[in-house]
């Protein structure tokens, strides 16, 4: 089972075969990101006694971009933390449609009573960003980009924030490096290593002879940037021809070159019980990044929980449950962190 793939790629139906352990889940679409304009709109939200929570709305041409600001209560000057999910249909929450674990809802509460504000959001074509979506084969991995740097740009405007600290995770941990240029400081939770090109042929050597044969000449032809129109029925899903400029345009980037750009404060944060990327991801990334602080989290996930043992079915069952507390390590690096930037 492509269980990794299929979690960055995939839509609803994808996430609830693997929760369910399926050996053949059926992805459907990647969810768009189209251009965006400059304007934020502020909506009244409250949160419980230690911070308010407000809606955000950034206004596009092609619909709005829904997110939360979460500011701790009777603070003036505070920093700010941007959270950017990962692929797939991940809402601001951290939640997938058929796994809802609140895990960045939670850090976002974590952090707010220790003094520090919070910004996350929809992405488009997810959640109250829905109607922002497009044309699957329009989206570009610039786009998340271009996406996260305006909201920077925008929460740089906002006096209460001292500083701005970009939070990529899993695939985000990638745009967040590339956009971070703009902020004061990075932190990548759970982020790959490698350019997603050898993510994927690695993922995919578990995989039978027969379906690496197919894949990876595919793999090959969109690293050079080419398209590949005839594609095998059984890959269907994860290489038709719609979905490949969006890979193409993910190859090329490679985040051990985009870390090593950053010459901001860095926090590369890793779970030792993460099935998804691994703790050596991480070590290539320090690597890249001899500056950056390198934190492994015994037994975390790759949803931020702490899971005993090496069960799958037990990991993948703490992504549908929100009732299990964030780990408290995560917590603790990422303020103290901030708090010495």
């Amino acid at each position: 089972m492509l269980n990794f793939i299929y979690i960055w790629l995939c839509k609803s139906s994808c996430n609830k075969a693997l929760l369910r352990n399926k050996n053949k889940p059926n992805m459907n679409r990647i969810y768009i990101l189209l251009s965006f304009s400059s304007l934020l709109i502020f909506t009244s939200a409250f949160g419980d006694t230690t911070f308010v929570e407000d809606d955000i709305k950034l206004q596009t041409a092609n619909g709005d971009i829904a997110g939360t600001i979460t500011v701790p209560k009777d603070t003036k000057r505070m920093p700010i933390v941007i959270f950017v999910a990962g692929s797939g249909p991940v809402d601001r929450n951290g939640n997938l449609p058929m796994a809802n674990n609140d895990g960045f809802k939670k850090l976002a509460s974590a952090l707010a009573e220790d003094g520090i504000a919070s910004l996350r959001y929809d992405k488009r074509g997810i959640g109250e960003s829905a109607l922002a979506g497009g044309n699957e084969g329009d989206l570009k991995f610039e786009d998340f980009i271009n996406d996260l740097s305006a909201w920077i740009s925008l929460t740089k405007k906002d006096k209460r924030f001292s500083k701005i600290i970009v939070a990529g995770h899993s695939e985000g941990s990638l745009i967040g490096m590339v956009a971070s240029i703009e902020a004061d400081g990075f932190i990548s939770i759970a982020g790959a290593g490698e350019p997603v090109d050898k993510v994927l042929k690695r993922q995919l050597s578990t995989q039978p002879k027969q379906i690496q044969e197919f894949s990876y000449p595919i793999i090959d032809s969109l690293k050079l940037g080419k398209r590949v129109e005839n594609v095998n029925p059984m890959l269907f899903n994860l290489f038709r021809p719609s979905v490949q400029p969006y890979l193409i345009s993910w190859m090329k980037y490679d985040p051990k070159s985009e870390i090593k750009k950053l010459k901001i404060p860095v926090l590369i944060l890793q779970g030792t019980n993460d099935i998804q990327v691994t703790v050596d991801d991480a070590t290539k990334l320090s690597t890249a990044n001899p500056a950056a602080h390198l934190v492994l989290i015994e037994n975390m996930n790759h949803v931020f929980r702490i899971v005993e043992g090496e069960s799958r079915e037990v990991n993948f069952a703490a992504y549908n449950n929100p009732q299990l507390p964030i780990a408290k390590k995560l917590v603790s690096s990422i303020i103290s962190f901030v708090k010495e930037i």
